[in-house]
């Protein structure tokens, strides 16, 4: 995608891996707009960065994003880029009876969030130069954590709806993109401090890079080899990577 010139609307962009790519697209001298739950990451972000706007958006509430769809397309009529980036990620227990609210906010707040808040723009997308759809999936689309069963779950079905919306828009003039980040220190999970995890900075950074390469999925160094695992040997590398994982989040 062309990275400067847009305007553009990026969810969860009170924080990690959704400010860090609000702040590198407003310095290349696009407008930005952030959406998120909470008013003070919004204002906080607003605050150092002179020139972004932001709108409050619940994306687990349908109505929600149907009125902030409504105000998008009116406020800023040459909107073309959407960046579906706001997600929740908990433990869960797969292997027994799982907790149904928590089950369910996950499914709404990763799947149908973005699902819903693309479908009330991409109308308008159709007829916006540049008009460009981006997806913050995650490396666990393709290899699962297994202690985040649901979580991996959403991320993976939203590669697939990924891939079904780039088909049917190829002739639309709108790009449908994927970025899939690895472990990354944010909020998610605890993992400010996590030592494995890739500093945000340093996934921003090799994430504005391909982004300009013009690449459909948005892979850093990091991420390629759980993306590259497809094949006969899945399920054992699912396996070995769980296992790994298990003294970090099984532990109990």
């Amino acid at each position: 995608m062309r990275t400067s010139g847009n305007t553009i609307f990026i969810t969860g962009g009170g924080s990690g891996i959704g400010r860090g790519l609000a702040e590198a697209l407003h310095r290349q001298g696009n407008q930005v707009i952030i959406g998120g739950r909470r008013r003070e990451r919004l204002e906080g972000v607003l605050a150092a960065n002179p020139g972004m706007a932001a709108v409050e958006i619940d994306v687990s509430n349908p109505a929600d994003i149907e009125r902030v769809a409504a105000r998008l397309i009116a406020d800023y009529p040459a909107l073309n880029v959407l960046i579906n980036n706001a997600g929740i990620m908990e433990l869960d227990h797969a292997a027994g009876r799982q907790d149904d609210a928590q089950m369910v906010s996950t499914i709404t707040t990763n799947l149908m969030g973005p699902l819903r808040l693309t479908s009330a723009l991409v109308d308008h997308l159709k007829t916006q130069p540049g008009a460009t759809i981006i997806y913050n999936s995650s490396v666990l689309a393709f290899v699962p954590l297994a202690f985040t069963a649901v979580y991996s779950a959403t991320k993976a079905a939203l590669h697939s709806y990924v891939l079904s919306q780039r088909f049917l828009l190829a002739d639309e003039g709108v790009r449908v993109l994927e970025i899939a980040p690895p472990w990354v220190r944010t909020e998610l999970m605890n993992s400010q401090e996590a030592e494995l995890a890739m500093p945000v900075d340093d996934f921003i950074a090799q994430t504005m890079a391909v982004l300009n390469s013009g690449a459909d999925e948005v892979l850093v160094e990091g991420a390629l080899p759980m993306r590259n695992n497809a094949g006969p040997a899945e399920h054992a590398f699912v396996n070995a990577f769980n296992t790994q994982v298990t003294p970090i989040f099984g532990g109990g």
